[in-house]
């Protein structure tokens, strides 16, 4: 029997990836996406998308989806509660045994997943660990995958970069500071279209808005779950 597997749900293009990779191997099967979303906003934390987003993604790869809100600030001890709340409710439901991360090289990023599934009864998976960034970011583009820049760390980029679709063109004009798949917080993503989804999700980008240091796409779609 395969291995059943809840994935952490970004919207994002290493998430979309990492669920193509598991979908590959005859020793996993991916039964639900987990997404953590801001409270306050009802959108995805960190990537800044809708939970109508949300559901159109997740009628694309048919699978449910396991939603948790988490308020804005989330001090560790609620976040800690939360999920420890999340994990038993996975193995209950639907009976999985690991949770999947699209993450890519962060070691510290590794411990942290490690650590916080201690006694959970699940076990972290990261299949997409160790990939060449600038290759991976290149195979995805040249698989067909279509990605929106959904979030800018100003810091780090100019704003206007906000919308933006993720491709070859945008990669060539990256800073060679800046990682290809945006892994160090750079930039996040929103994916509409990969050749596994079983439909092209209709994206429309009406501007950008800026807060703090982080510059958020308007993305919405014309889409009906």
């Amino acid at each position: 029997m395969p291995d059943r597997i809840a994935l952490a749900w970004s919207s994002g293009k290493d998430s979309a990836w990492a669920l193509y990779k598991l979908q590959q191997n005859p020793q996993c099967e991916v039964v639900v996406l987990l997404t953590t979303l801001n409270a306050e906003h009802n959108n995805v934390i960190s990537h800044g998308i809708s939970a109508q987003l949300l559901a159109c993604l997740a009628a694309a790869v048919n699978l449910p989806l396991h939603q948790l809100s988490l308020p804005s600030p989330c001090p560790n001890e609620i976040y800690n509660q939360i999920m420890t709340e999340a994990c038993a409710q996975l193995i209950n439901t639907y009976q999985v045994s690991h949770i999947a991360f699209g993450d890519l090289y962060l070691e510290d990023v590794w411990s942290y997943r490690e650590h916080s599934l201690q006694g959970s009864g699940l076990q972290p998976l990261f299949p997409l660990w160790g990939n060449n960034t600038a290759m991976l970011a290149r195979e995805m583009i040249g698989s067909g995958l279509k990605a929106y820049i959904s979030c800018v760390d100003t810091t780090r980029l100019p704003a206007y970069i906000a919308g933006r679709e993720f491709d070859h063109e945008l990669l060539d004009s990256l800073p060679s500071h800046i990682d290809p798949c945006g892994e160090n917080g750079e930039f996040h993503t929103f994916v509409s279209a990969t050749p596994f989804f079983s439909k092209i999700i209709p994206v429309l980008v009406n501007g950008v808005q800026e807060k703090d240091k982080f510059a958020f796409a308007n993305i919405t779609t014309t889409d009906n779950v």
